[in-house]
């Protein structure tokens, strides 16, 4: 068989081929006049480029010898690699036998005159190897090839040549024509079905060429097509590079002569781009440094801040330049150059800016960044739980090793206190006292069954119908656990009784005293005199062993206690907490509801970053009656960066006569404020006489400012307490700084102190003012900061808080060098709260001497808490305060027209006193002791069953008051 294939490139045949064989190939140019050349020779544009590298090889399968066709051919099996192998097919080089290698020198002898022969029908096939299977061939190729114009192949004759040529010789040798002949009939007949069989797999192996062929074609076309589309595309680009660099030549020229000192290109500036910024350094402050360098950042330096190093370009002038990439949040880009050291450029202190087009506004750009700040919060928010989670992991294992350490420790203490105690009475324990009690048998060991007798006569129970033993052991350890009744014995003489007695298994002594009945009925005793009974159990366990247990016992009995003790704490403190957490959502929704007769949102909770509707009933307001309503509201006490929202007319609603708007939430809002009015343009407004609405928004990204408020008063709970002013001043001042606002009390220290409940009580400074030093004192409350006010004249050194002759000059003195204290120490406080007549001078004396001096931002807030007492200070007070409050509306009501608050009933307001549920908490008061709590339970079970009555209840209410 013979074949064309085209080498489409040069190829190192040594490094393929290992080994020499039987398969030769050479160079043959020209053409095969029965060979069709394949596919991809003819269409790919591969193999027209690279023409010059490829080269047509004629390959034929050379027989070794005259005789190869009397032999059968031996299949060598050829090695292969395990990789993926190669695209093609390479020959299969056939093992020459022994005869044939002997025979080739005279066939290569032959081979000019067979070379006609070569073209012949009757070739032998070459037989083609799959390429998975790897044959190593070599391939010979002449040096000369450009000299040689044709290339010759080894042939073997036909089979039928080859049997006409060696037939004569076999009769000779063989001596029997016919034998011979019968020989090469078979042996032609053999190889004719050999040729069958090559010609079949010649014509598969050619289908699977021309497949390959075709495959490597439509490669090839790909591959053209591939090439032709990045040569276009590179062609573009350089195109689109010339028209750029041009018109930035362009735009360098005209800012040249413009005496413009920077440009951007592309000349609009749109989000998401990258852009080119150029400078000329020789209009600038920097035109004689060597580096130049921009500082940039976008919004208004609050995104994205960056320095970059600027390159000197080659266009006309002394033009720099660096690309910026512009993220798709930028409305503006600002920036400055420098040398990177102190040199600037800022144009003229007002810096360089840049709008980009398209983007966001600055508003939606505010809200973007809220949006990036609510996650950033939240992320915190959870690696903070987190961490506190895992410190308090860790304190919890941390107190349960010093826990268990204490509880070994006192374990160990116990027990040895116990090994004392019982040493010493088993120094005293006998094996039997005479005519009084002994053991049957005597030598006993734990869990044995012994009779215990007695001699009913020998003591106080001589008289007793029934005798019983109340037992123990090891010095009453686990108690009363023997109980057994004796009986009269028949075998003994006297008045001798006995009982069966199992000794506890870890037993040393043996406890017991008589009865003359079991335990709780029995009258009369005879435990030896006040020393009760005790023997010896002879055969008892070893000491140190039973030590070890008992400790570890001990250990483990304590463990149990402390954790019934903690998880107690823990469900009480649960408790109290989830209660006060309810008490805190009830409180809410009362307040909020408080007003729905006039206004209501829904949501009832307003949410930043929501959509609220707002309703509204002006039939209960000054606008009843008016035709329209118009809603105005901002937010954050109307001090919010959008400021006031254009007025919104409301609309009618569904339920009667209320009229209703609907407003966003912003996400940085922390309160909502609004009012009403009759007109877009003003008109009759509902402001809440002065007060305004406000209403509380949940989940902002932006906290409320904290205040700093400053409590002055003659009393405070649970260290000064006399009446309710001291426990509202405590409890009220314990809410507001629950809302992370900074709350501070000044107090008179008075020599009656309660101190036991201050913590951290030490000497903070001192001060002259009217006429005698004030020392002043620091120290914790009920988590609250406490300042102790002692003026060294003697005022508070009475032992009392009222009750003197001079209280009105007391408490005046206290007034004034309170707010003395405050002017002196730099404190500035928003709020200055005072309480009833004894610290009422506090609001005239800020008023008159300290608003002017130092303390001019605080307002100053009156409570009256009774009104039966210093009406003339109150009346003042409420002159001069900027608010006034009373501990409840209904209160407020009552005194309304009292003289010394009739006047000033605008800035009057009754505000219900609350309750502080950690201090005034029943399930933590020490003074309530269980009888509270069985009432309670006997309360719970009435009415679980139906039979609670409004007297079982009062009853209980009246024990706890």
């Amino acid at each position: 068989m013979e074949m064309a294939l085209q080498a489409q490139r040069p190829v190192s045949y040594r490094a393929v081929f290992q080994e020499r064989g039987g398969l030769k190939l050479k160079p043959f140019i020209g053409s095969f006049p029965h060979v069709r050349i394949s596919h991809f020779v003819l269409f790919s544009s591969w193999s027209k480029i690279n023409q010059g590298r490829g080269a047509s090889f004629r390959i034929t399968a050379s027989a070794a010898g005259k005789d190869y066709s009397r032999r059968k051919q031996r299949k060598v099996s050829t090695s292969r690699s395990n990789g993926p192998s190669p695209k093609g097919f390479v020959p299969k080089a056939p093992a020459a036998t022994s005869t044939q290698k002997r025979d080739q020198k005279s066939d290569v002898d032959s081979e000019a005159q067979t070379s006609n022969e070569l073209d012949g029908p009757n070739k032998k096939m070459l037989e083609i190897v799959d390429s998975e299977k790897q044959s190593e061939v070599e391939v010979s190729l002449d040096k000369n090839l450009d000299d040689e114009k044709s290339s010759e192949v080894e042939k073997p004759p036909s089979p039928v040549r080859e049997l006409s040529a060696v037939a004569p010789s076999k009769q000779v040798g063989n001596g029997s024509l016919g034998r011979i002949s019968q020989d090469d009939r078979e042996l032609e007949e053999k190889n004719t079905a050999e040729n069958v069989a090559d010609g079949i797999t010649s014509k598969v192996r050619e289908k699977e060429i021309g497949e390959i062929n075709e495959t490597a074609a439509d490669k090839g076309i790909s591959t053209n097509k591939k090439f032709t589309e990045a040569a276009s595309l590179e062609l573009k680009l350089e195109r689109e590079a010339e028209l750029r660099n041009a018109e930035i030549a362009r735009v360098a020229g005209e800012s040249l002569l413009k005496g413009d000192k920077l440009f951007v290109f592309p000349l609009v500036v749109k989000p998401d781009e990258d852009i080119e910024v150029f400078f000329n350094r020789s209009l600038s402050t920097l035109n004689n440094e060597e580096d130049v360098l921009i500082m940039a950042a976008f919004n208004d330096w609050r995104w994205k801040s960056f320095t970059r190093r600027l390159n000197r370009t080659d266009l006309k002038g002394d033009w720099w330049s660096c690309e910026v990439h512009v993220p798709k949040e930028a409305y503006k880009m600002d920036f400055v150059f420098f040398n990177g050291q102190s040199v600037y450029d800022n144009n003229d202190e007002k810096d360089f800016c840049i709008l980009v087009e398209g983007g966001m506004d600055v508003f939606t750009f505010e809200d973007f960044l809220l949006e990036e700040k609510r996650r950033e919060q939240e992320k915190l928010a959870k690696e903070e739980a987190e961490r506190e989670r895992q410190a308090e992991e860790q304190r919890r294992i941390e107190a349960e090793k010093a826990a268990s350490a204490a509880d070994r420790e006192q374990a160990k203490k116990e027990t040895e206190g116990r090994r004392e105690l019982l040493y010493q009475l088993m120094k005293k324990a006998v094996r039997s006292v005479e005519n009084v009690w002994y053991i049957s048998p005597g030598d006993f060991q734990g869990e044995d069954l012994v009779r215990l007798y007695y001699n009913r006569s020998s003591g106080p129970l001589a008289h007793a119908e029934e005798i019983w033993i109340h037992g123990g052991h090891n010095n009453w350890k686990d108690g009363l656990s023997i109980v057994e009744r004796l009986v009269r014995s028949e075998t003994k003489d006297g008045d001798w009784w006995y009982a069966k007695v199992v000794v506890p298994d870890r037993a040393f002594v043996l406890d017991w005293v008589f009865a003359d009945g079991p335990p709780q009925n029995a009258k009369v005793y005879d435990n030896n005199h006040h020393q009760d009974f005790h023997a010896i159990v002879p055969k008892h366990i070893s000491e140190e062993l039973y030590w070890v247990e008992e400790e570890h016992q001990t250990y483990k009995r304590l463990q149990e206690e402390r954790r019934i003790r903690e998880e107690a704490q823990r469900a009480k403190a649960e408790k109290t907490a989830r209660m006060k957490a309810e008490t805190k959502e009830r409180t809410l929704k009362r307040f909020l509801l408080s007003q729905k007769h006039i206004v209501y949102t829904d949501p009832l909770d307003v949410h930043a970053g929501s959509v609220v509707t707002i309703f509204y009933n002006p039939a209960n307001t000054v606008l009843n009656g008016k035709p329209e309503v118009w809603f105005r509201c901002s937010f954050n006490r109307w001090t919010h960066r959008k400021g006031p929202l254009p007025p919104q007319k409301m609309t009618p609603a569904d339920n009667g006569s209320h009229v209703k708007v609907s407003v966003k939430v912003p996400l940085d809002a922390y309160m909502m404020d609004f009012v009403f009015s009759e007109r877009e343009d003003g008109g009759v407004f509902d402001n809440k006489n002065g007060m305004d609405y406000h209403l509380p928004v949940f989940g902002g990204v932006v906290k409320e400012p904290p205040m700093q408020i400053v409590h002055i008063a003659v009393e405070m709970a649970p260290i000064a307490k006399v009446g309710g002013l001291g426990d509202v001043v405590t409890s009220l001042s314990r809410a507001v700084q629950e809302l992370n606002h900074h709350v501070d009390i000044i107090l008179p220290k008075y020599d009656c102190l309660n101190l036991s409940n201050v913590k951290d009580f030490q000497f903070n400074r001192s001060y002259n003012w009217g006429g005698t030093e004030i020392k002043v004192w620091f120290g914790k409350v009920e988590g609250l900061s406490v300042y102790f006010l002692e003026p060294q004249n003697g005022f508070f050194g009475r032992g009392c808080i009222y009750g003197c002759n001079n209280d009105a000059e007391r408490f005046g003195f206290f007034c004034h060098a309170a707010l003395e204290f405050l002017l002196q120490s730099g404190f500035h406080p928003d709020i200055i709260h005072c309480h009833d007549w004894s610290s009422a001078p506090v609001a005239w004396l800020f008023k008159e001497h300290y608003r002017h001096y130092g303390l001019s931002k605080a307002r100053v807030v009156f409570t009256i808490h009774n009104l039966e007492f210093g009406q003339h200070s109150i009346g003042k007070a409420m002159k001069y305060s900027d608010k006034a409050t009373t501990v409840s509306h209904t209160y407020s009501k009552e005194v309304a027209g009292h003289p010394a608050v009739a006047p000033y009933l605008h800035k009057f307001h009754g505000i219900l006193n609350g309750i502080d549920p950690d201090i005034w908490d029943p399930y933590n008061d020490k003074f309530l002791t269980g009888l509270n709590t069985l009432l309670v339970l006997s309360h719970e079970r009435r009415r679980s069953s139906g039979r609670a009555d409004e007297r079982s209840w009062f009853a209980l209410m009246r024990f706890g008051v």
